[in-house]
């Protein structure tokens, strides 16, 4: 089978279509031919060995895959790496089965983007109906379905940030209350001003550095400031004690990966999920299908920050 294969650390240069062996089931697994597999941003730092696991050399990228089995079923789930192949090897207790009102693209969204959103919002935030909430990136994968979860969960004013007018339109499109530029600079005066001039009650935050630090100074009592990435690769000042007390904050980590592998992570919320966007109450965003051989080119328009949504592979 086709499949990309990172031999060598980098950047998306070294993203190289291969043939390799097919891969073989073991108990409990299931193969699957993969008709759409997911582009995360981690991704990209798995190439060069900075994401927070490390990385073996040689590996096939890819943790998320939508195909159909053998006997026909349209499985969705995460796999411990191989996901830019066209075939891949699913665990059945990772694995959901997609309705067909639901797109390739759209099932794909909900994995990693879309649990991280739900869980961002109710196991880390524990967002409570009424409260504000400022989304930074908000027009990415997570951010964008963020939006939608905080409203369905009962915000009483969702802010939304991001770096273009197309992306704040976008998030407003999608049910955010007001948004904002999410560049450094000016940052905290313009979220406290887009909730007419309060502070907030939860910041989700995927950006770290300069903005992380802006957000802790706008949130209100008892505030919750959740990171869970560095796509702006620039530490945060370090936090001490002392910044967090006067107001009763909370600063919370949030890493997928191993927040899954608890029971009742996974299938319960990732169940919810699809049948919301199969009723058409979730718009999971597809911002983009690649070829299979042009995944270097994803990877580029990501680093670049020319993508919205969820970016997917098309290997077959």
């Amino acid at each position: 089978m086709r499949a990309i294969q990172v031999s060598t650390l980098g950047g998306p240069e070294v993203l190289t279509l291969v043939d390799v062996s097919d891969p073989v089931a073991g108990p409990g697994e299931q193969v699957v031919r993969v008709s759409a597999a997911g582009i995360n941003y981690a991704d990209t730092h798995m190439t060069e060995n900075t994401y927070l696991s490390r990385t073996t050399l040689p590996f096939i990228p890819g943790g998320e895959v939508v195909g159909r089995t053998a006997d026909g079923r349209r499985l969705l789930g995460l796999v411990p790496g191989g996901g830019y192949a066209e075939q891949a090897v699913l665990a059945e207790d990772s694995a959901v089965e997609v309705p067909d009102a639901v797109s390739d693209g759209q099932a794909l969204a909900l994995l990693i983007q879309g649990l991280s959103a739900w869980h961002l919002l109710r196991t880390s935030a524990k967002i409570i109906p009424g409260e504000s909430v400022v989304i930074n990136a908000a027009a990415g994968g997570v951010g964008s379905l963020a939006v939608q979860l905080a409203k369905y969960f009962g915000a009483g004013r969702v802010i939304a940030t991001a770096s273009t007018a197309e992306k704040r339109q976008l998030a407003l499109d999608l049910g955010a209350d007001v948004a904002v530029d999410n560049a450094p600079d000016g940052y905290a005066a313009r979220v406290r001003d887009a909730n007419d001039g309060k502070r907030v009650d939860i910041v989700l935050d995927a950006m770290s550095g300069p903005v992380l630090d802006e957000a802790l100074s706008v949130l209100a009592q008892f505030g919750r400031l959740v990171t869970y990435g560095m796509a702006s690769r620039t530490p945060a000042t370090p936090i001490q004690p002392g910044d967090l007390l006067t107001r009763n904050l909370s600063v919370i980590g949030f890493w997928v990966t191993p927040a899954l592998a608890m029971r009742g992570m996974f299938d319960e919320p990732l169940i919810e999920m699809l049948n919301l966007t199969a009723a058409g109450t979730l718009r999971p965003i597809v911002g983009g299908a690649y070829p299979l051989a042009e995944a270097r080119r994803a990877h580029e328009d990501i680093l670049a920050r020319r993508t919205t949504g969820k970016l997917i592979l098309t290997p077959n």
